[in-house]
């Protein structure tokens, strides 16, 4: 049960859910001692050092350090379940691409309704052997390396993570590969991060237009990272300040960050929000919103929350360019029009996006969340604002990415009871 509130307080940012997946490969692959500083544990991410750990991975440590040592890759001890993190399914296909081995995943219900085919192609050109085990073009599936082609194409008008792990994996083949892409990018900066990570532990990618030159055979040099604040859950927090006419700061976050939801701060300005940017904080306060026209195209993770500012926001908001959006956890179009409506929103979906006549005053509602943590955050955050109490059908799902969610917006002042 969720009863109106006003957000106030200051937050330390969650550890980022990207940067926790990426450090914890790219450590595995230095193929010596490494150490990860402050990762999100969650259960997204617990996913991904299982799956490493099958691959070979000696992994030990507690909530704020992890040590990773992997002598070398090795054939799977088991069937690896990413379980819901579609990261983890998309990252580990690239590194099961590098064995001689079969490799089997899968994932839960929901994971294995997302669809894997431009990366499975992409590797299958650069010569593994993939095989659905189910429903052609998704999980589960079967990869046996190595791949030795030296050029392939890969669509990247799905999902941005399977560039990410097309290119670390060619990072680690014998030879150099070159990857073209086709179809335009979604959620480029995501790519932006993997490559500035690389970056960071010494390998080298060449970038142009529309491709990739990725010599092979490179080493990862690094004893330790420490993951960055994750400005797509601090998003939830500087919403909740804007839409209730709080004041909420949000710590450990990187003003220079290539974060595509970073984006948010310029979002909420936008609506009109009083927001205030410093090297390591933002600090967002309440202010008269209107509506607004957004490209979501780069940043589809904020679709859910900016839609909920543009139902508290007067006038038009138009939410555009989420191509990809249908094939999320759940088809998050959908689901978000669809709880925005039973609170009495006026909000109609579009084909790659929605369109929102803000300002009416919400209602509470039960709302069903389909088991996608961004869902529950985002009726959360209209539940604040709604005028009578609102259930969710959910208290789990959230904890894949940020699981202290609860526990900060209690710590903002926002009135939240979980009932079991």
């Amino acid at each position: 049960m969720i009863k109106s509130s006003t957000a106030r307080g200051t937050i330390l940012a969650p550890p980022s859910k990207s940067y926790t997946h990426r450090s914890m490969v790219l450590g595995a692959l230095t193929h010596s001692a490494f150490t990860l500083r402050h990762p999100l544990i969650s259960e997204d991410t617990r996913a991904t050092l299982d799956a490493l750990q099958l691959l070979g991975a000696s992994i030990t440590g507690t909530q704020t350090d992890i040590d990773i040592i992997c002598d070398k890759l090795a054939p799977a001890a088991g069937i690896i379940d990413a379980k819901n993190s579609g990261t983890t399914m998309r990252l580990v296909t690239g590194l099961a691409s590098l064995l001689p081995t079969k490799t089997t995943i899968t994932g839960d219900a929901s994971l294995i309704k997302r669809p894997m085919a431009p990366l499975i192609d992409a590797l299958t050109q650069l010569g593994a052997r993939c095989e659905y085990k189910g429903v052609p073009g998704n999980p589960p599936l079967t990869v046996t390396g190595p791949i030795t082609n030296d050029m392939t194409t890969i669509s990247g008008a799905v999902s941005s993570q399977f560039i990410s792990s097309l290119i670390i994996a060619c990072t680690q083949k014998q030879t150099d590969t070159d990857i073209e892409i086709t179809g335009g990018l979604v959620s480029k900066p995501y790519v932006d991060i993997t490559l500035e990570m690389l970056r960071e532990f010494g390998a080298r990618v060449d970038t142009s237009e529309n491709a990739y030159h990725v010599p092979g055979n490179q080493r990862f040099v690094r004893d330790s990272y420490t993951v960055p604040g994750d400005y797509s859950s601090a998003a939830f927090l500087f919403a909740a300040g804007a839409i209730t006419d709080g004041d909420v700061t949000v710590k450990n976050l990187d003003a220079e960050s290539p974060q595509g939801d970073k984006a948010i701060l310029d979002h909420l300005k936008g609506f009109g929000a009083d927001v205030t940017v410093s090297d390591d904080f933002a600090r967002v306060q309440g202010g008269k919103l209107e509506g607004l026209e957004i490209d979501v195209g780069d940043t589809p993770d904020l679709f859910p929350v900016l839609a909920v500012i543009g139902a508290v926001a007067d006038g038009k908001t138009v939410l555009k360019g989420g191509r990809n959006l249908k094939q999320k956890e759940s088809d998050r179009i959908l689901t978000t029009t669809d709880f925005l409506r039973d609170m009495g929103a006026r909000v109609k979906p579009t084909e790659d996006g929605c369109e929102i006549l803000g300002g009416d005053k919400l209602r509470g509602a039960s709302i069903q969340t389909h088991g996608d943590h961004r869902i529950l955050m985002a009726a959360v955050l209209a539940a604040l604002v709604s005028t009578s109490g609102t259930t969710i059908d959910d208290d789990e799902s959230y904890k894949v990415s940020y699981p202290g969610f609860l526990r900060d917006m209690h710590q903002l002042g926002c009135r939240l009871e979980v009932r079991r």
